[in-house]
C-alpha cells in the first residue's frame, strides 16, 4: 500500500469519477477514505466518521460483516470463477437462486437472472419485458413509461427511461419509445398540489391519459422505484404504486420495480413493492444483495413472466442478453451468506426503527434551520433534505453553500451525500441509535457553519 503522501498527490489525476466532472475533481479532490469497521469508515488521514450515505445504498449490514467475506474467501479458494452461459453452472448460484426464490415469494417472483450490478438488471428487465410481448405475439408493445425524478441507472435503455436530464441530456438521442409521467413530488410538481393523496391521483390520471395517447397496444411496460431513491427520496403515497398496478393490468402492461435500492430491508419490510403490497412482474436488485462486497444483481420474474417464456415451442423465448460475471460464484457465494445474515439480523426492523428516529431528528432540525426547505423520508433508511435559499419562494440553494454544509458535516463526524440541493442519507440497516444521533448532531453543525 503506498502511503498517504503519494495517495493524496496522486488523488483523482489518473481516474475520472463516475457522476462527476473532471475538472472539479481535480480543484477539489475526494475524500480518500482507507478503512471501514461496522458502521464507520476511516479517512487516509485516520479521521473516522459515521457514514450516513451506507456506501452507495448498498452496505447494509456495514464494513466487517464477517460471514459475507469469509464466504467470498471459501468460494475464492474452491472455485474463483466458471460461467452459467447455456450447458454449465455452479453449485453457489444454483443454492442462491432457491433462496431468493424463497425470500420473493410474497412477491410473486420465483425465477431469477443473474447479472453484474443494477444498471444491468435494469436493462435486462427492459429487454425481456420487449421479448415477453413478442413470445405472446404482440411484437408492437415496444414502449416505456417511467417518473420524472425516477433514476435507472447509466445503461442506454436505462438512462432512456430516467426521468432526471442530468443523466439524459450529454448522451442524447437515447433510445426512442420512452415517455414519462410527474412524480408524485409533492413539495415540486406541475399540478402544484401539496396533498400527497391527491396528488396521486393526479399522476395516475397522468399516466392513464398518456397510455391512452400513445395506445396501450404499443406500451411493453412502465418501471418504476417503490420509493424514488437518487431523485431526491421521493416517497409516494400509499395509493400510488397500487393504483399503476391496476392501470399496466388493465392496459397489458408489465409493470418493473426497480428495487436495487429498496430490496432488503431499506424501507422497514423486505422489498419496496411489499412496502405497498403490491406484486410487480419483474423486480431489478443488486447493491445490497452482497452488501456492496462483490458487484452482482439479478431480475427477480414472476410466474406469469416464466409461463410464457418457458413453455415457448416457437424459439423466440431463447435469451439473448447476459454477461461474463452473470451468476458468478463468488458473487453467488457472496450474496448467499449476505441473504443469510440479513434475515437472522432481521435488518428491516432496524431500518423501521432507525429511520423513524432518523426522520423526526430531521424534521426537527428543519424547524431550526430555514435552508431546509423539505424533509422527506419516513419509510425505513432513506432520507432526504431539500436545501433552499428562500422557503417562500422554493429557490433552490447554491451548489458552494451546499458545498459548506457537506463539509462542515463531514468534520463535524458524519459523511452524508449531496445530489444537486439535496442531501441524502441512507446508512446501513446495522446502525443504532447513538449513531443517528452523530448523524443528526454533525448535521446541526454543518447547518450552523452557514446559518
Amino acid at each position: 500500500m503506498k502511503d498517504s503522501n503519494f495517495l493524496k498527490e496522486n488523488n483523482a489525476r489518473h481516474l475520472w469519477h463516475p457522476m462527476a466532472h473532471p475538472a472539479d475533481s481535480l480543484a477539489n479532490p475526494p475524500d480518500i477514505i482507507v478503512g471501514g469497521e461496522g458502521v464507520e469508515i476511516t479517512d487516509v488521514d485516520g479521521f473516522r466518521s459515521v457514514d450516513a450515505v451506507g456506501g452507495l445504498w448498498n452496505v447494509n449490514l456495514g464494513y466487517s460483516c464477517q460471514p459475507v467475506k469469509d464466504a467470498i474467501t471459501a468460494q475464492l479458494d474452491k472455485l474463483p470463477y466458471y460461467s452459467i452461459f447455456r450447458g454449465t453452472s455452479n453449485d453457489a448460484v444454483i443454492e442462491l437462486s432457491w433462496m431468493l426464490k424463497e425470500f420473493f415469494a410474497p412477491d410473486g417472483l420465483s425465477r431469477a437472472f443473474f447479472t453484474s450490478g443494477g444498471s444491468d438488471s435494469v436493462e435486462v428487465s427492459l429487454r425481456l419485458a420487449r421479448q415477453y410481448h413478442k413470445v405472446r405475439g404482440e411484437a408492437g408493445r415496444t414502449k416505456f413509461l417511467s417518473l420524472k425524478k425516477g433514476y435507472h441507472g447509466t445503461h442506454t435503455l436505462g438512462a432512456s427511461v430516467n426521468g432526471n436530464a442530468n443523466f439524459r441530456t450529454q448522451y442524447e438521442p437515447l433510445m426512442a419509445g420512452c415517455f414519462h409521467i410527474p412524480a408524485p413530488y409533492t413539495y415540486r410538481n406541475p399540478f402544484n398540489e401539496t396533498d400527497p393523496e391527491r396528488l396521486a391521483q393526479m399522476c395516475l390520471a397522468a399516466l392513464e391519459d398518456e397510455i391512452a395517447f400513445q395506445g396501450a397496444g404499443t406500451i411493453a411496460a412502465f418501471i418504476m422505484e417503490p420509493v424514488l431513491g437518487a431523485g431526491g427520496v421521493i416517497p409516494p403515497h400509499e395509493s400510488f404504486m397500487p393504483g399503476v398496478r391496476e392501470i399496466c393490468d388493465r392496459n397489458g402492461i408489465l409493470l418493473i420495480a426497480d428495487e436495487v435500492i429498496t430490496a432488503f430491508g431499506r424501507t422497514g419490510d423486505w422489498t419496496g413493492s411489499r412496502h405497498w403490497g403490491v406484486q410487480p412482474d419483474m423486480a431489478c436488485t443488486a447493491k445490497a444483495i452482497t452488501n456492496g462486497y462483490f458487484p452482482f444483481g439479478a431480475v427477480m420474474l414472476s410466474d406469469k413472466i416464466v409461463e410464457v417464456f418457458e413453455s415457448d415451442t416457437s424459439g423466440k423465448a431463447s435469451i439473448g442478453s447476459g454477461y461474463t460475471y452473470s451468476g458468478h460464484p463468488v458473487g453467488a457465494a457472496a450474496a448467499i451468506a449476505c441473504l443469510k445474515e440479513t434475515e437472522r439480523l432481521s435488518v428491516k426492523d432496524n431500518a423501521a426503527a432507525r429511520g423513524a428516529q432518523l426522520f423526526d431528528g430531521l424534521k426537527a432540525l428543519q424547524a431550526k434551520f430555514e435552508l431546509i426547505g423539505d424533509v422527506r423520508g419516513g419509510h425505513g433508511l432513506m432520507c432526504a433534505l431539500e436545501l433552499v435559499s428562500d422557503r417562500a419562494s422554493k429557490t433552490a440553494i447554491d451548489k458552494k453553500t451546499v458545498g459548506r454544509i457537506h463539509r462542515a458535516t463531514y468534520e463535524a463526524g458524519a459523511m452524508v451525500r449531496v445530489s444537486g440541493p439535496n442531501i441524502i442519507l441512507s446508512p446501513p440497516l446495522v446502525l443504532t441509535a447513538a449513531h443517528v444521533d452523530t448523524i443528526l448532531s454533525a448535521l446541526d453543525a454543518g447547518f450552523a457553519s452557514v446559518a
